[in-house]
């Protein structure tokens, strides 16, 4: 069976999920209000189309909020034995280490400078701004450029060249798995880590 690493979920796409799923519920909620004002109408029940629209409406609403909440779980990468998979609700990926070129870290700002993003963007991504990111530089992507583009967010992609830009909590973590997984290499080699038998043999012996 094929090695597999831990899964990080994706901060970019849980971000961006926290700020619809509570809007649409409120709209829920809003529609529902409405439906009941226009329900105990004295005209109502000569025109029930008019608070079943607004009931209709908001169900849907309510259950597009709860969809939302659901799938921002579901959005993670996970480094293999010999490729890195990227998951999201929509889209799956298997991207083979053959096409990674080389992995660097940086802060978010530096990839996604506030000059190029309008105000609503720079609201959106401004809790993101000082997280610390890896960057995936790619020999190319494994499926087209526009339907990753449509699929995942523009915070994933900092300019037009192919690679990934990879935000996730523990990125430490992440980046020295990723490594040990594409060079085969355990991060922790048997030289350097110490049992506590061999610290405790050391120890003076009465």
């Amino acid at each position: 069976m094929a090695r597999a690493g831990h899964k990080y979920p994706l901060i970019v796409y849980r971000h961006m999920l926290d700020r619809w799923w509570p809007a649409m519920i409120a709209i829920g909620l809003v529609m529902f209000a409405l439906a009941y004002g226009e329900y105990i109408d004295p005209l109502g029940k000569f025109l029930p189309w008019r608070w079943q629209l607004f009931g209709g409406i908001g169900i849907l609403a309510i259950l597009v909020g709860l969809f939302f909440i659901f799938i921002r779980y579901i959005a993670y990468v996970q480094p293999l034995s010999n490729s890195l998979k990227l998951v999201t609700p929509f889209l799956r990926l298997n991207i083979s280490y053959k096409r990674i070129r080389k992995t660097t870290t940086t802060e978010m700002h530096y990839l996604f400078p506030k000059k190029s993003m309008s105000g609503w963007v720079q609201d959106i991504f401004a809790p993101l701004a000082t997280r610390t990111a890896v960057v995936i530089e790619l020999s190319g992507y494994p499926v087209s450029p526009r339907l990753l583009r449509f699929f995942l967010s523009r915070f994933f992609f900092k300019d037009q060249t192919p690679h990934f830009v990879i935000l996730v909590k523990d990125w430490m973590r992440f980046s020295t798995e990723l490594e040990s997984m594409r060079t085969g290499m355990d991060p922790n080699p048997p030289g350097q880590k110490r049992s506590p038998s061999s610290i405790l043999s050391r120890l003076p012996q009465k």
